[in-house]
């Protein structure tokens, strides 16, 4: 980590989701001395991206080797797990089985382990369809790849710890404080919200769905656009005739830009199947009633979104089928576990992704953060970012200047 010599330097971070908080932990921890104010706009810290997912500790088996996703999370995985264990926090590395259902597949899963070794996994093993029965009764497939660093977490906990962790160390957090206006100054900047003024020498953006926004309005435009999926997720009833024992995930189509759906154990207990990757009407729309028609009117102005619709008009389809019709949710989980039934499911909680696109319909695949003067804006970090985000966040500290 960077020591700033500037040991009195006050930093705004926006953004209190875990992201936001792990760099301003290892932002205090790299500089002791330094001031850091976070400006959350919820009433509390972690209410979107951060405990709107599936709970997953992600070990870096898809990233692409020698890109920043993979390195950081690799590296994240083991200081996330390392502050659960300091701090008594529930996780679990339960393992992950990502199951091939035909040849084609299982020619995918051979490409997908060795990508696994290459980012430095370790214990990845080769399952027949015997063993894969052996270890997961109700999942069928011809071949599987067993994950065992893969795992599950309380992010609610870890983000109520990293609070507290902040706070000892003279870190500000003000809740209730949404970004009303920015402005730069001589000595830095000056950010307007519902909580009043605060000044500081250096801005932090890591406000996640909203971070384009907050760096336009800090006079940073930049050609990517945050467009919102939502995912849709199923809980297990207790009563399912189908059983789980650790994580199951099916391989990745390359053609799609999203894993698909798969069935998680939960840290809490239970199980949830999921999710679907629907465009949301709202960056905050957990539900598809939820419509801001002005954030609907900004994705529909972008060009990139109806390129990315054009590239994937199959994949745009089924997922918006799949999101209204349930039994076609269920009959791609069968895929996986042939026994499901949609009367094994009751309805389960939804997340928002902030996917950053760019004007081509690309979907922006790193970690991406943009430096400007006195500042620098995190501009996309979809999962795996809470599994990563003490590892993103000491990266995000390394290129402050």
């Amino acid at each position: 980590m960077i020591a700033h010599s500037s040991t009195s330097r006050h930093y705004l971070m926006v953004g209190g989701g875990i992201v936001g908080l792990a760099t301003t932990l290892q932002l205090l921890r790299a500089q002791p001395g330094c001031r850091v104010t976070v400006l959350e706009k919820e009433p509390a810290c972690g209410r979107h991206q951060s405990t709107h997912n599936s709970g997953v500790l992600h070990c870096g088996l898809y990233y692409k080797p020698g890109s920043l996703k993979a390195q950081l999370a690799v590296e994240g995985i083991r200081e996330m797990t390392t502050f659960c264990v300091d701090h008594g926090i529930a996780h679990e590395l339960c393992g992950k089985v990502v199951v091939a259902t035909d040849e084609t597949e299982r020619v995918r899963l051979q490409a997908l382990e060795q990508r696994g070794l290459a980012n430095g996994l370790t214990g990845l093993r080769w399952l027949s369809p015997d063993e894969l029965r052996e270890r997961e009764p109700s999942a069928r497939g011809v071949a599987a790849l067993l994950v065992p660093q893969e795992g599950i977490v309380d992010y609610a906990e870890v983000i109520r710890t990293m609070e507290g962790e902040i706070q000892k160390l003279g870190g500000e957090i003000h809740c209730n404080a949404k970004v009303i206006a920015l402005r730069e100054t001589h000595s830095g900047w000056t950010v307007e919200t519902s909580a009043g003024d605060f000044s500081g020498d250096f801005l932090l953006n890591c406000a996640g769905l909203h971070c384009d926004t907050i760096a336009a309005r800090a006079g940073v435009r930049t050609p990517t656009r945050i467009i919102p999926f939502r995912g849709e997720y199923y809980k297990l009833r207790s009563d399912a005739q189908v059983t789980i024992r650790h994580l199951i995930y099916p391989v990745p189509d390359p053609t799609f830009p999203f894993l698909g759906v798969h069935f998680t154990r939960l840290i809490g207990g239970g199980f949830e199947a999921g999710p679907s990757a629907v465009l949301a009407t709202a960056r905050e729309g957990y539900s598809r009633w939820r419509i801001n028609p002005g954030e609907v009117a900004s994705a529909l102005a972008f060009p990139g979104l109806w390129k990315f619709m054009r590239a994937h008009p199959k994949m745009c389809a089924m997922e918006f089928a799949q999101s209204l019709f349930p039994s076609l949710f269920v009959k791609a989980l069968q895929k996986l576990v042939p026994d499901i039934r949609l009367s094994d499911l009751e309805t389960g909680g939804a997340g928002v992704r902030a996917q950053a696109m760019e004007p081509d319909g690309t979907l922006q695949q790193d970690f991406a953060s943009v430096p400007a003067h006195k500042a620098l804006h995190v501009l996309n970090a979809p999962s795996p970012a809470a599994t990563a985000a003490l590892a993103i966040g000491r990266h995000i500290v390394e290129k402050i200047p």
